[in-house]
């Protein structure tokens, strides 16, 4: 399971001080493990790839809390990346405003 500590250990190894430490661990708190699960991948992604991660810990956390814009893939583009017209890893088959067959997440 998730928690603040594994959060705080990004954060801190980014350069984030314990000043505001308290008021970061508030903030995780009132999130649903989801939206912490989506805030951790987001910041491990973006440090990993050398994007910007701001130093307070608390705007880092309202920064990349955002829920982001759905991902659409036309059916070409999803099936060429999975091999198959099943919906899988999040994705769900839908309609577009065309009445085309695409994939969101």
């Amino acid at each position: 399971m998730l928690t603040f500590d594994h959060l705080w250990q990004l954060l801190a190894d980014h350069g984030s001080s314990d000043r505001r430490r308290l008021d970061a661990c508030l903030l995780w708190g009132r999130l649903t493990p989801q939206q912490q699960q989506c805030l951790y991948d987001t910041i491990a992604s973006k440090l990993r790839q050398n994007r910007f991660v701001h130093y307070d810990p608390v705007h880092a956390i309202i920064d990349n809390s955002r829920p982001p814009r759905p991902c659409v893939l036309s059916y070409s583009e999803y099936y060429a990346r999975y091999r198959t017209t099943e919906p899988k890893d999040g994705w769900r088959m839908t309609r577009n405003a065309d009445g085309k067959v695409c994939y969101t997440k």
